[in-house]
């Protein structure tokens, strides 16, 4: 019977670690990083995730406040994927003239975010062009026309229209449309930050 709970007791463990790592990964973030930010050891974390050893109630606390998840997803399988219902998507703000955007993915993932806009005529990101750190972008005009201005090119999109570019190359954007307002669809990899003005380059 001792030998049976010993088992159950370090799957437990090993299934805790899992879903550290789990966490970190979807956040895009280092050992280092999460294990500075909970004031441990990258050593301990990095047992704690395989399973070698187990961590405090006060150190699993620090671990889930660093990883901005709730203590019991530590204890609860998974769900294989996370829904964002209709009507409460969170709002994002990224600066930019008469603009409405709102998140399409988890807070919490890191690996892509979407977002979708809402551009007033005559609204956009600014006269000013910017460059994101993100290693691609993607575009979907849902309503309107967008037009997306380089250093040496201009593309126009309408309605139906999709594409696909290098964030790191320096742009601006705004709403060719007149008559209301421009819906589009963006999705950046790997994620912005929440801010998205601290990604700018």
């Amino acid at each position: 019977m001792h030998r049976q709970t010993s088992l159950a007791a370090d799957a437990a463990e090993a299934a805790v670690g899992a879903r550290l790592r789990a966490a970190r990964l979807a956040q895009r973030r280092s050992l280092t990083d999460v294990a500075a930010a909970a004031r441990l050891t990258k050593g301990f974390l990095s047992r704690l995730e395989r399973g070698q050893t187990n961590a405090s109630v006060a150190a699993l606390v620090r671990l889930c406040d660093a990883l901005d998840i709730p203590p019991g997803r530590l204890f609860e399988a998974p769900p294989v994927g996370e829904v964002v219902r209709a009507g409460a998507y969170p709002p994002f703000s990224f600066g930019g003239d008469g603009l409405v955007e709102h998140l399409l993915t988890p807070r919490g993932e890191r690996r892509l975010q979407a977002i979708i806009s809402q551009i007033e005529p005559g609204g956009g990101s600014g006269e000013e062009q910017y460059a994101l750190t993100s290693d691609v972008e993607f575009v979907f005009v849902l309503a309107g026309r967008l037009e997306i201005t380089f250093e040496h090119e201009v593309t126009q999109l309408g309605p139906g229209d999709a594409f696909t570019y290098p964030p790191g190359t320096r742009h601006s954007f705004r709403s060719l449309e007149q008559d209301g307002p421009t819906r589009v669809l963006w999705v950046v990899s790997p994620a912005l930050r929440d801010d998205g003005a601290a990604e700018l380059r």
